[in-house]
Order: C-alpha cells, then structure tokens, then sequence
C-alpha cells in the first residue's frame, strides 16, 4: 500500500464528517501526462470527446485542514491503474478530487461492532477504529493476499484483529467468508464491511437472507471488481 499526499488551495472548505467515506480521484488517461477535466452530465463525468475518464473512489484517510494536506493510501497490484499511478507519481503531479461521498454513521447504542473486509478496506477500518466508541466491543476481520498486508491499525481497547489469508487459488472473500460465516448476530451488532464487490454479495446473500440479519444493521459495500478474462 502507498500512502499519497495530495494538496492545493482548493482543499479548503473540505470537510468529512463521518469515517469511511469517500472520495474520487481523477487520473490521467493513458499516454496523457495532463490532466483533462471531465463534465458532469446529471449522471456520470464525461470528457469532451463523450469517453470517461479514468476515476477511482478511494477512502480520505487524513485531512489536514491547518496545512491544507489530504491523505490517500492505495493498494498496489500487479495491474490497474490506481496502481502504477501510485508508483510513478511525484510531487507537483497535478490531481483532481471530487467529494465527499456517504460516510458511516455510528451507531452509538450499538452492543457490538463488526468490521471486516480486503486490503482495500484498511484505511476505512482504521477511521472506524478511531471513532467507534472506546467501550464497545469490535471485531475485525481483513483478509490479505500477502503477509506484508498486514498493517498496523489503530489502538480500540475493546477490539480484536484477525487477519485472514486468502489462498493462492481462492477467490476474492472466500478466507474472509470462512471467518464470519458462524460470527454472532444477534440483536444490538452493527455490520461494516467493504471489499471485492462479488464478496460482498455473498456476503450479503449470506447474512441477509441466510442468518436473517437486518439490513439497517449492517453496511455492505463493494469496492472494487475482480478483472474478468
């Protein structure tokens, strides 16, 4: 994962008020080295020329209103865009930002929290923690692909990490599903988990119509989508 900083006068003003929100960041179109600033037609961003640019929603990790500073961690692969943009970019790449999106908004009566999810779901998981009540009891379950995924998150006193290793040959949520299948339900938990978006639809196929859990306790969201042949 590779933590960018963006920043500029126009982050003035940006205000987040709930963790594991989002924003959306442009990047360049391949062979472009600028910057080619899309419209909003009431239903997506298009360019000039009607093709859509390349957006990626990321979570805004930190924001640094005093310095004007925001921080975005990405996670690196072997393919994708986000990916080989982290790895090249350097200071005075010019970046554009849209946003905020919907963040959670905390249940503070809750008995007990659940939070779970991929790599792509750590620096959600890390605000969470931050702002889950320090009372309450939390569990959280990541699955990684690799070992060194493995990040430090922050301190909960009432919390439980358990990293998940997902099998070379597994499919995106499998190690995630296996740990959660048999979690406890009952009622007064709330459910925050993010990932792959087809994980998160057995995900939700599992606790909504399986283990009848409701569906105002819980926020499931899909991420990203595995690249298909």
């Amino acid at each position: 994962m590779i933590r960018v900083t963006v920043t500029g006068s126009d982050l003035e003003g940006l205000l987040v008020e709930d963790p594991a929100a989002s924003v959306r960041l442009l990047l360049p179109s391949p062979g472009e080295r600028d910057l080619v600033i899309p419209r909003w037609n009431g239903n997506e961003f298009l360019r000039a020329d009607g093709a859509r640019p390349i957006i990626r929603t990321l979570t805004p990790l930190r924001i640094r209103p005093n310095v004007l500073k925001l921080d975005l961690e990405i996670v690196i692969h072997d393919v994708g865009v986000a990916s080989r943009w982290a790895q090249g970019v350097a200071a005075g790449n010019p970046g554009a930002l849209s946003g905020p999106g919907r963040g959670y908004a905390i249940d503070r009566s809750a008995r007990a929290f659940l939070l779970g999810g991929d790599e792509t779901a750590i620096p959600a998981i890390s605000e969470l923690l931050e702002a889950l009540p320090t009372e309450t009891p939390v569990r959280v379950c990541i699955e990684v692909t690799h070992p060194e995924a493995r990040l430090v998150l922050p301190d909960h006193p009432q919390s439980t990490v358990e990293w998940c290793d997902l099998p070379s040959d597994g499919s995106p949520g499998d190690a995630l599903i296996h740990r959660i299948k048999d979690a406890d339900l009952d009622p007064g938990i709330r459910v925050w988990m993010a990932g792959e978006a087809g994980a998160m639809h057995r995900i939700r196929r599992l606790y909504f119509q399986d283990r009848g859990l409701a569906r105002a306790d819980a926020v499931i969201r899909g991420y990203w989508k595995r690249p298909r042949p």
